[in-house]
């Protein structure tokens, strides 16, 4: 028996597009084609990839909106509450940190560092939720985006695993608040993907050839394995799942070396 996840009338908002090798643009075009309409937020710095990627997607809505300025958030929220009214998914795959402490010794990270890892790598998912909630229909679901390295030592991921572990914990937490409305909250702990964002981790084709040696299925992941359970995770077929890491990783997680 086959089903097809149709996700017509449902609305995304969907957080982290900066080009088209985005994990979070894999996810909306996969949303999109399901019927989802896709309402985007992008930062400035990356605009000249990312809204090019918006005339692939069905009537999307989008506008500027970056986690750390307030006044674009407000406007932001205002325009999607103006256009959209309600909306059905919060996809969240934002994570920064500095350069100099995605490589070397993480005692070296200083307090500057660590608090921006944390603000825009996890605090966000709560503000972004937050600000979602007023908007968020019964039965809908927030996903967020995150890596083993907040599990397991990862030399190299350094601040940013120990801000994946902040936002995992948060993931549970917002899965209790928002339990009472049949809204499930998640995360997907995606293998490495050469991403924009992965470019700064020192080793990264390491890492890559790592997971090959090791992983039990013996290869990497893509990004479209990735949009394809977070598809699931949009659908009703997840309707009795929330709190829960899920890992897209070929298996790699389960391995003991």
């Amino acid at each position: 028996m086959s089903v097809t996840i149709d996700l017509k009338g449902k609305k995304a908002l969907v957080f982290g597009i900066a080009n088209d090798k985005s994990i979070a643009w894999h996810i909306a075009k996969r949303l999109n084609d399901a019927g989802c309409r896709i309402a985007a937020g992008y930062q400035e710095r990356t605009e000249q990839w990312s809204l090019p990627l918006m005339k692939e997607l069905n009537n999307p809505v989008y506008a500027k909106c970056d986690v750390v300025d307030d006044a674009l958030m407000d406007s932001f929220f205002k325009k999607m509450q103006e256009e959209l009214g309600e909306v059905d998914f919060l996809i969240h795959s934002i994570a920064f940190a500095k350069r100099e402490h995605l490589q070397g010794k993480f005692m070296n990270v200083d307090k500057r560092g660590y608090e921006v890892a944390h603000q825009v790598s996890a605090y966000s998912l709560i503000e972004l939720a937050r600000r979602t909630a007023p908007m968020l229909k019964n039965n809908g679901s927030i996903i967020a985006m995150t890596y083993l390295g907040s599990e397991r030592v990862t030399p190299g991921y350094n601040i940013m695993g120990v801000a994946k572990a902040a936002l995992e914990s948060s993931v549970r937490y917002l899965a209790y608040d928002f339990g009472e409305k049949q809204i499930r909250v998640n995360a997907i702990s995606a293998g490495p993907i050469a991403t924009l964002a992965a470019s700064g981790i020192a080793n990264f084709p390491e890492m890559l050839l790592n997971y090959v040696s090791k992983a039990p299925l013996k290869r990497n992941i893509t990004a479209d394995e990735v949009a394809d359970c977070a598809l699931f995770l949009c659908s009703d077929l997840s309707k009795a799942i929330t709190g829960q890491i899920i890992f897209v990783d070929a298996g790699y997680n389960v391995m003991g070396i």
